[in-house]
């Protein structure tokens, strides 16, 4: 076992985290309908790249079917179309419409306030470096 006792306070603290989200406790606050939200995060998380069923998979760590639900539910919903590929038929592109980007602004709101209600008897200073380092732990754990 791994003795060091600030690898195990962020273990704990990375515990209560995954605990929080896995209750969807943000996405309560939010208002978000449901899981489909993560494929707003997906495409918009892409940067313009083109964003597919299988974008969405790769991304969330779910298998294709799973995928395959959470983009119908997030179609369903309004928040995202599907664009025909041109150059290849079999494939379509997910695209945010007007209520998915709407619903991104929501979203990043609530998120925005609840982390800053976390942090509001921090000084300037410790929340620069929190998001520096959280940014630099995020990073690392990408491999």
């Amino acid at each position: 076992m791994y003795e060091d006792n600030d690898i195990a306070d962020i273990e704990r603290a990375m515990v209560a985290i995954r605990r929080r989200q896995s209750r969807r406790a943000l996405a309560r606050t939010q208002g978000a309908a449901g899981p489909e939200h993560d494929v707003l995060d997906v495409i918009e998380g892409a940067g313009g790249a083109r964003v597919t069923v299988s974008t969405v998979a790769e991304a969330l760590g779910v298998d294709q079917p799973r995928a395959s639900r959470l983009v119908a539910a997030a179609v369903g919903t309004g928040l995202v179309r599907r664009e025909a590929d041109q150059s290849d038929g079999r494939r379509s592109w997910l695209v945010l419409t007007e209520a998915g980007t709407a619903a991104l602004e929501r979203a990043h709101r609530s998120r925005r306030a609840a982390f800053a209600a976390a942090t509001a008897g921090w000084t300037e200073e410790e929340r620069a470096q929190f998001a520096r380092l959280l940014t630099r732990f995020v990073g690392g754990m990408a491999g």
